[in-house]
């Protein structure tokens, strides 16, 4: 299996690439601890999606000895020469089409998911029934272990709670995530500017409104096979045709598979986790995610080191 991780953003709101900015004990990134979950769970592979312009910064930091530790490689997300920043998630996903030919799991390079998320997903993927039952619910039913059968889940997700998701300095972009009453997802929408407040809000057309702080997110966590690749792409390139000059436009991966979901392309399964997310997305974040971090290694979560050479 493969891991795809999505790290050229360009971290506007951060300052900086922050998902080459350490925040382990011994310089470790957000990435380190994935990569390392991801192995533990049976990935044996890692792409990494990139922009050309922080190729050396990526490589002497990161790659280098990322490559001991796993078969990886890096494409990247071309940028045209008019525009300043990617055209999103689903632009990143797209990149790594042609060197993916297997059941893959897609995470951002920000972000740091938990190890019994990456177990579930990488389970689901492998054809296996779920190890683990979760509080009150039964495994996961045979007829939800294959993927790419006739009326089957194609894809999986592990969605996070709104609350544990946002920042104390600024705004986030979260798609809010819509189950049935057997955990598939029915709709995805992208909500671009969520904020904490006495209630957990987001803006559209440029008002605030409420939203319950339990409301399953995507965080970009997905499980797909390569038959995704064409069905975005064809999104894509509406989206090019479309809006695809404007300055500011993303195409965003969460919002895309909620499209094909109300298209009845693919069905999409929510897998739950106790694990709790962790990321930053101003640099005023940071301090708490290296203190958590921190504590993990202190619990035997994560060695420290987290790599032994």
């Amino acid at each position: 299996m493969t891991l795809l991780i999505m790290a050229a953003g360009m971290g506007s709101r951060y300052g900086g690439l922050k998902q080459i900015d350490p925040v382990g004990e011994h310089g470790e990134l957000i990435i380190d601890y994935s990569v390392h979950d991801a192995i533990k769970a049976g990935f044996d592979r890692a792409v990494f999606v990139i922009s050309r312009d922080m190729e050396k910064d990526f490589c002497d930091i990161f790659f280098n000895r990322i490559k001991e530790q796993i078969n990886a490689e890096y494409v990247f997300q071309e940028i045209p020469k008019w525009r300043k920043k990617p055209f999103g998630t689903t632009s990143a996903l797209l990149a790594a089409k042609d060197v993916i030919n297997e059941p893959f799991c897609v995470i951002n390079a920000d972000d740091l998911y938990g190890r019994d998320a990456f177990k579930k997903i990488a389970n689901f993927l492998k054809r296996e029934e779920t190890s683990s039952v979760i509080a009150g619910e039964t495994c996961l039913s045979k007829s939800d272990r294959y993927i790419g059968m006739s009326a089957l889940p194609t894809a999986v997700m592990v969605a996070y709670k709104l609350k544990n998701t946002v920042s104390d300095f600024g705004t986030v972009s979260r798609g809010t995530v819509v189950c049935d009453g057997n955990d598939y997802v029915r709709d995805i929408t992208e909500r671009i500017c969520m904020k904490r407040g006495s209630e957990y809000d987001y803006m559209e057309d440029g008002a605030f409104f409420p939203m319950d702080g339990d409301t399953k997110v995507s965080m970009n966590f997905f499980g797909f096979t390569p038959e995704i690749f064409p069905l975005l792409d064809k999104i894509y390139q509406e989206f090019l045709e479309k809006v695809g000059k404007e300055e500011k436009a993303e195409c965003f991966l969460s919002e895309n598979i909620g499209r094909l979901i109300k298209e009845n392309n693919i069905t999409v399964k929510m897998l739950r986790t106790y694990d709790k997310w962790m990321g930053f997305t101003y640099r005023a974040d940071k301090d708490a995610v290296a203190a958590k971090i921190k504590k993990m290694n202190m619990r035997k979560i994560y060695p420290s080191p987290l790599w032994k050479y």
